[in-house]
């Protein structure tokens, strides 16, 4: 917990962070100077993490798909972020690399963990991502993926599996790679705003 409290970054995670994700040096300390202002544990609570996104979201309810993000950036399920696994989180979510962002998908959608998805999962998923779209926004969305459970059937019925079928993080991954509707399909696109307002919040 020592180095975690410090107000300087150990030089093991800035060396981590610095060949994992995007950003410098500088913008790693100076990110981590305002993360423990707002967090003087050096840890994000599963309940701060739901709150930034409800302030991110007020007409509409994020609070499940918050939880799924918290989930799979939660690497060793203490239930909390530290630092590096919130940088990490808003590298991938901002814009990290096509196949480390399908790995960090393939994890949101893993819902118990085992290593394969099922289309319950997906539907979980699928739904919680519903929640965040204002319902003016669902009625233009095309007839067959309109609500959670048609978008989860089109998604489970390009990759061809049966109803009690699994899908493998390889099969994912390639899967998602080869079909760039598939991609638009499982995720949710942070509308503009929402990301500058992550960046203002590091800053």
């Amino acid at each position: 917990m020592g180095n975690t409290k410090s107000s300087a970054l150990s030089k093991e995670i800035l060396e981590d962070l610095k060949s994992n994700t995007k950003y410098s040096e500088t913008e790693l300390c100076t990110w981590y100077q305002s993360f423990l202002k707002e967090c003087p544990n050096g840890k994000i609570s599963k309940q701060q993490f739901e709150g930034i996104y409800a302030s991110f979201f007020p007409n509409a309810d994020p609070t499940a798909y918050a939880r799924h993000v918290f989930r799979s950036f939660d690497t060793n399920a203490d239930g909390t972020l530290d630092f590096k696994e919130y940088i990490v989180a808003l590298h991938l979510t901002s814009g990290g690399k096509t196949r480390q962002k399908l790995e960090w998908a393939f994890a949101l959608y893993d819902v118990d963990g085992n290593g394969n998805i099922n289309k319950q999962e997906i539907i979980e998923i699928v739904r919680s991502i519903f929640n965040m779209i204002p319902t003016d926004d669902q009625t233009n969305l095309p007839e067959d993926e309109n609500t959670p459970e048609k978008r989860a059937e089109k998604i489970w019925a390009f990759f061809g599996k049966k109803e009690d079928d699994k899908i493998s993080e390889g099969e994912f991954i390639q899967g998602v790679m080869d079909n760039k509707d598939i991609l638009r399909l499982i995720q949710y696109d942070e509308p503009q705003q929402i990301k500058d307002k992550l960046k203002e919040k590091k800053q």
